[in-house]
């Protein structure tokens, strides 16, 4: 049986902590920051959970 190829761009965009959960960067804060408030960058620096009914995709995407 052929090997299972992980999604390149889904490798890209999340991240598999050491508990196991998927996360992912929040939207808009790749650039363009000068148009952003610094409380509004300093927001978007946090990682999020990836949504419950999005996990068992993501899974799949990255061969987990």
């Amino acid at each position: 049986m052929p090997k299972m190829k992980t999604h390149s761009g889904a490798k890209k965009r999340f991240r598999v902590t050491g508990t196991g959960k998927i996360m992912h960067q929040r939207a808009r804060h790749v650039h363009k920051f000068q148009e952003r408030t610094s409380q509004a960058a300093r927001r978007l620096v946090n990682d999020k959970e990836v949504a419950p009914s999005d996990v068992r995709k993501v899974k799949k995407m990255l061969g987990l």
